[in-house]
Order: structure tokens, then sequence, then C-alpha cells
């Protein structure tokens, strides 16, 4: 073999070594991701349905996922829904938990968004935004108290407090809630949220 052709070979080796090595760091690295995010939204089932100590995913379609939370015995405790939508700046997923019957939003969490620093992304602010999603009826669509109050007390049953400075970034959140919980209460008169067993996944 000649020194052209034995450079050739070598260089054809290690760009082959290289290719296989760069697919399987990114193989591992987004299986990584993956693990990361699935954990991630295993704690916020766990966050938005308290009690749950397994869940099972009963619809995943048209950008929701619905995960049915239930107690040791395999009892449905409530739903779990995650679903995203546009914010002010760019695409904010959330998850909600409520009651067997979807009358009430027990809890919201926020799971990702890029919301203005100071002002919108307060939206994942306990105090300044979350508490008052705790435990709302949520019969009828929820509405945005406007201006903000100072207790959850001066609300309403299905009103939700607005984060001062960041009106379109609240009235986001809550129209990503009301949508994705029509739809989840459509499905569930078609009855399309049954458990197929009380095993959880």
């Amino acid at each position: 073999m000649n020194v052209t052709a034995r450079m050739i070979f070598v260089l054809t080796t290690v760009g082959l070594i290289s290719g296989a090595l760069l697919a399987t760091v990114g193989m591992l690295t987004q299986e990584r991701i993956d693990l990361n995010k699935q954990r991630e939204i295993e704690a916020a089932i766990l966050q938005v349905v308290p009690g749950t100590q397994s869940s099972q995913t009963v619809f995943e379609q048209d950008g929701i996922t619905v995960y049915a939370g239930s107690d040791g015995q395999g009892n449905l405790l409530g739903y779990a829904v995650l679903a995203s939508g546009t914010g002010f700046q760019d695409i904010i997923t959330l998850m909600f938990g409520t009651n067997p019957d979807l009358s009430v939003i027990s809890k919201l969490t926020i799971l990702d968004q890029k919301e203005t620093p100071g002002l919108g992304a307060n939206i994942t602010s306990r105090d300044m935004f979350l508490k008052y999603w705790d435990n709302k009826d949520s019969v009828n669509p929820l509405t945005l108290h406007k201006p903000a109050v100072r207790t959850a007390g001066e609300l309403g049953p299905g009103e939700i407090n607005t984060i001062t400075g960041a009106t379109i970034s609240s009235e986001k959140v809550l129209q990503i809630v009301n949508e994705s919980l029509n739809a989840v209460k459509n499905l569930n008169n078609e009855g399309k949220l049954e458990k197929e067993d009380k095993h959880g996944r």
C-alpha cells in the first residue's frame, strides 16, 4: 500500500470511528434528556394530584396528554393534564391537576417557559401566581381578575389573579388551561379517559 492509499485509509477509518462516537454520544445524551423529562413529568403529576401513588397515561393526542392519578388501592384521585400553548415570548408548557369529575383544578405548575424575566416569567412563582390556582372551581371556564388583588380571599371561586405588569403572560396561561380543560371534558363525556386497569404505569 503506497503512502497516498495509506493516508486515505487512515482518514477514512478515523472519520468512521469519529462518526460512530458522535452518534453514540448523541444517542446517550438524548436518552438522558428523555429520562430527565420523564422524571420531571412524574414529579409534576405527584404535585398537581396530591396523594398519587401511581399514574397511567389515558390519553395522548393533539398536544394534550392526560394522566390518571391513583392511590395505593388503584382508586382514581384525579387527572393531571399536560398541555402547551403560545405565550408572550415563546411556548409555555404546563401541567394542572383536577378532581375525577373535572369540576375543580387542584394545582398548576409550569414546566417550561421563556417569558420576560422579572415580568412574565413570574408565572413560575408560587407566591405571585401559582397559589391562586389551588382548588379553583372549574365547572365553568376560569377568568382572570384584573387588576391584581392582594389576597386569594378577594377572588371568586373561578377567578385567577393577574400578575402585575404581565397581564398577557397571565392570559396566555389561562387560555392554555381553559382550552385543554374543555378538550379533556369532551374526552371524558365520550368515555375516553377510562383507565385500562388498576396498575400504575
